[in-house]
Order: C-alpha cells, then structure tokens, then sequence
C-alpha cells in the first residue's frame, strides 16, 4: 500500500518575495545567487516548502537583510524606518538625522 498524503498544505508565512521585489531582484536572479532553481525558491516563496535556516541566511546575504527579517518584516504591512533609512546614500544619512532631529523639537518630544 502507498503513502497516504494530507491535501492539507502546511504554509509557513515569511516575507521572501516581498524582500526580492523590493530589492527588484527576479527569481532567477535570487536562485542564481543561493543556488537552487528559480521553482524551488517560488515554492518557499509561496510557503508550499519550509525553509532551514541555512537557507534563510543565504537569502537574508542576496538581499542584503537579517535572516529574521524574512519571516517577521511585511514590507507591506507598516512603514518600516529601518527600510527608509538602508534606502539613504550614506553620504545623505548625517543630513537625515539631522532633519529627524529637528522634526523631534518642532514636536517638543526631545530636550
């Protein structure tokens, strides 16, 4: 007799493909990089394969974030500052700390 198998599909969330588009990287761009095919990263990406964590940190290294980041960061969900901030040339971040700063006292929230 054969394996019986579950029609129920056990999906773990994580925010692979939202990290990749923002990135604007393709699948194949992705797979190259963390070698495996362009169907197998789809599948993780649509939660239908779970991921390792070796595998999360070859992903979190092609699109330059934390391991953590790919399954508790929705992209969508909030405004992230951390996504703000990473998209400002680094010669511009001591000016943006500077307009931050002045948005705080403007506020009264700092002394």
């Amino acid at each position: 007799m054969g394996k019986v198998r579950s029609k129920l599909k056990t999906h773990r969330r994580t925010f692979i493909r939202q990290w990749r588009k923002y990135r604007n990287l393709t699948l194949a761009q992705v797979a190259e990089r963390i070698e495996v095919t362009p169907g197998a990263l789809s599948q993780l990406e649509r939660g239908d394969v779970a991921y390792t964590q070796p595998m999360l940190e070859a992903l979190a290294d092609a699109l330059r974030c934390e391991p953590s980041d790919l399954i508790t960061r929705d992209l969508h969900s909030q405004l992230d500052l951390q996504i703000v901030w990473d998209s400002i040339p680094s010669e511009d971040k001591e000016r943006a700390i500077y307009v931050l700063q002045a948005f705080a006292k403007r506020d009264g929230t700092t002394g």
